[in-house]
């Protein structure tokens, strides 16, 4: 209908204090399984009748298990997002400055030296005013063809040869422009040189040589850039395969835990799998950073170990034993999970009175991890315990991420499976916490 307002839907976000059984355990508050609901209402103008289940237009918007980012609730009822933060890129680029200051200094010394150099000399003075122009209109249009298409594209791609050929039609194209304009714009009264030709040719050659060693230079910087670049790149696709090849491994074993807790003890079921939740979203968000605080890490580690006490009970002696505080050494994420879970998968079962040994120990800058296993009589003169999915994983890891900062002993020895791992830590770093 003509003059009628247009329609408007305003969506309205709104956090309850009511709350409803939900199967979430705030990491603030792991007792905690009630969650308040997020309504979401949906306000109309301009038209009458709308209907909803709800007052108001309000319907109940159920939130999912992991959240992107991270949502917590207080028992206060504030709502807590934990948000990533992204670092900004320095303003000032030295590879960007160092042209520009480059340029500023040679330009302004090769045409502002003549003209300082003149001093009284009236008619020198007028020379150097008149030969500037000349200089901006061949001597930089010779430098910057040189160094940004010359020898990037004629020499990279047809060799030195063409370049060699063509940067000589070049300085005598511009040796002859330079000529022509001193003959042609500079009056005669006020020139210096009788041989123009020579002193044409030579200032383009000085230009020429001096814009070859330049192009040379960033050319081959940049092509070992590039060859950094490339090699960075191979290294993070291959560590985004091995982290990969990780994820559905730990999930397969701990969704046999869960199998095993439903079918026995339902009301432990869902505790462990609120627990899981929390282990997948450290998977999830933690694992796609390039490094993690240790003490992530070890609560990562803790949590897993305690699933496996819940779902073994006394069935397989479990030690942990911690020494040392990791604080805020950054390492990589799941990097210490392999070592363990390849112990239980071989360290239970067909074993008489398993046990399974962890020690984490930090002093300073350096860690000590041991991991030790009972073996059954059958996997005791096999390799397979030493050459699973896992453990080749984290050796490349290790290999490609702590190149000489790591050493690995592992093997078996009267009876016992034993694997030691020695990192030498980054400095550690104070952890923030981002509240809303």
């Amino acid at each position: 209908m003509k003059g009628q307002r247009k329609k408007q839907t305003r969506w309205i976000f709104s956090v309850s204090l009511e709350t409803a059984p939900l199967p979430y355990c705030s990491p603030l508050f792991p007792g905690n399984r009630s969650a308040p609901i997020i309504r979401r209402s949906s306000r109309t103008s301009g038209r009458s009748g709308h209907s909803s289940a709800d007052s108001g237009g309000s319907s109940i918007s159920w939130r999912p298990l992991i959240y992107d980012p991270p949502i917590f609730w207080t028992k206060s009822g504030r709502v807590i997002i934990l948000g990533r933060m992204e670092r900004k890129k320095p303003y000032l680029n030295p590879r960007r400055i160092f042209p520009i200051l480059f340029h500023v200094i040679l330009w302004g010394t090769w045409i502002g030296l003549p003209i300082v150099n003149a001093g009284d000399n009236d008619r020198f003075q007028t020379f150097a005013m008149w030969l500037a122009p000349g200089v901006l209109l061949s001597h930089l249009p010779l430098f910057l063809l040189n160094t940004e298409w010359l020898i990037p594209r004629i020499m990279k791609h047809r060799g030195m040869g063409s370049y060699l050929l063509s940067l000589l039609v070049t300085v005598v194209g511009f040796s002859a422009f330079y000529w022509s304009y001193k003959q042609f714009f500079i009056p005669a009264e006020v020139r210096f040189h009788r041989n123009d030709l020579f002193w044409s040719v030579i200032p383009v050659l000085f230009v020429t040589a001096i814009s070859t060693g330049y192009g040379l230079l960033t050319y081959f910087n940049d092509q070992i850039q590039a060859q950094a670049e490339e090699k960075e790149e191979r290294l993070k696709s291959e560590l985004s395969f091995l982290r990969s090849q990780i994820s559905p491994h730990f999930i397969f074993n701990i969704l046999n835990s869960l199998v095993y807790l439903i079918r026995n003890d339902t009301p432990l079921a869902e505790s462990v799998t609120i627990r899981l939740s929390e282990l997948m979203r450290y998977m999830l968000y933690s694992s796609e950073d390039a490094q993690v605080p240790l003490a992530a890490e070890v609560d990562y580690l803790s949590n897993y170990i305690g699933l496996q006490e819940v779902r073994f009970g006394e069935d397989v002696a479990i030690r942990f034993h911690q020494k040392g505080n990791p604080g805020g050494h950054p390492i990589e994420p799941m990097i210490l999970i392999p070592f363990v879970e390849n112990a239980f998968k071989h360290g239970v079962g067909m074993i008489e009175a398993p046990v399974i040994e962890i020690s984490l120990t930090v002093e300073g800058k350096d860690l000590s991890f041991r991991v030790r296993n009972k073996l059954s009589p059958d996997e005791a003169d096999s390799k397979d315990a030493s050459s699973g999915i896992g453990l080749r994983n984290v050796r490349r890891r290790l290999e490609l991420l702590y190149p000489g900062r790591h050493q690995l002993q592992a093997g078996e020895q009267d009876g016992w499976f034993d694997v030691l791992l020695s990192l030498e830590l980054s400095e550690a770093r104070n952890p923030q916490a981002v509240t809303a």
